[in-house]
């Protein structure tokens, strides 16, 4: 049965818990997704009915069942354009989206950058996994080249997507990534994505133990992670390593890997600047990737000030309806319509 909340009522995770079994491969990377989520929502001071889940197809997208919340589990790729559809009709709405990178970058794709350039207050988070595991391990848009999978026996030729220059390209105002091994950042992560004012696209490393195990380990396991992971600080310099004795600089257009001491101070690295009006900026994060840099983990872009979606069409609304009652019949008989004879 579930706790009858009221206003004023202080939520906790157990408010966003269903008594549904959660269903995903013990280990799965979604528990910890989904804890971090339940963990998030109590803090933002919103009420509990003001929330809606939406999922596409895909491992991810069990979310709905598994968040005492309203929500939609809707079909593959098509998420983004039922959370459009929830957020126009409803902008009170708080409205997360949960896809994959194959629900969301393969036959969600075209939909999903249409969300992020309408710039909807829309928070999207995207498990990758680099695999497709709920048909069980074939390759994904986000598989490296060679990946040797149920359907690339031979080996992967696709040269593949990048969640984050995907999402930057597309114009999203709020970029951001975090890990599931990772709950303190995720739970920030999530807040400063609730937090701005327009679609906040979220690139979380899931792992899938049964189809493409450790997929990330290189970069998040215990062992290697303060070595290789660039944990994101406004303002801070871009400063990293188990002794933080190391940085990156820029030289020329390129940025390198420089050890701090060695004839370099912290004024001689780059300062990170995630509200910074030009995206070249976070598109040189987006790109560093193991092994040759560490793997940036934070917001790398967040543009205030852009009007959403949802403003602009309740505004144009507005107006429409100051002008008088329309006439439907003049509307489809209008100048852009004839009549054909014998």
């Amino acid at each position: 049965m579930s706790t009858t909340i009221t206003e004023g009522t202080a939520l906790n995770k157990k408010d966003f818990a269903t008594p549904n079994d959660v269903r995903w491969c013990p280990g799965c990377g979604d528990y910890a997704i989904l804890n971090a989520v339940q963990r998030t929502l109590p803090e933002l001071g919103i009420p509990r009915e003001k929330f809606v889940v939406v999922s596409g197809i895909g491992c991810s997208s069990r979310f709905p069942y598994y968040m005492n919340t309203y929500g939609f589990h809707t079909i593959h790729g098509r998420a983004p354009t039922v959370a459009t559809g929830v957020k126009v009709s409803n902008p009170d709405l708080s409205v997360w989206m949960i896809t994959g990178d194959g629900d969301g970058l393969s036959i969600g794709a075209n939909h999903l950058l249409h969300l992020l350039r309408r710039n909807l207050d829309i928070n999207v988070l995207l498990f990758n996994n680099r695999i497709y595991g709920l048909t069980k391990g074939q390759y994904s848009p986000t598989s490296e080249v060679g990946k040797k999978t149920k359907s690339t026996p031979l080996g992967s030729v696709d040269h593949p997507i990048n969640p984050l220059l995907f999402a930057l390209g597309s114009e999203a105002t709020f970029v951001a990534r975090t890990s599931d091994t990772d709950m303190k950042h995720m739970v920030e992560t999530f807040k400063a994505a609730q937090s701005h004012k327009g679609t906040s696209f979220v690139e979380v490393f899931q792992n899938c133990v049964i189809f493409n195990d450790k997929t990330f380990g290189p970069v998040t396991s215990r062992d290697s992670k303060d070595d290789q992971v660039l944990v994101l600080e406004e303002g801070q310099p871009l400063v990293f390593g188990a002794n933080k004795d190391k940085g990156i600089r820029l030289n020329g257009l390129e940025p390198e890997v420089v050890t701090i001491g060695d004839g370099v101070t912290e004024k001689d690295l780059l300062i990170h600047q995630p509200k910074s009006a030009n995206s070249a900026y976070a598109n040189l994060l987006a790109q560093m990737s193991y092994p040759s840099f560490p793997t940036p983990m934070g917001v790398m872009r967040q543009l205030d000030g852009r009007e959403t979606y949802e403003d602009a069409l309740c505004q144009q609304v507005s107006l429409a309806q100051s002008k008088g009652d329309g006439n439907l019949q003049e509307l489809l008989t209008g100048r852009n319509s004839w009549v054909v004879e014998d």
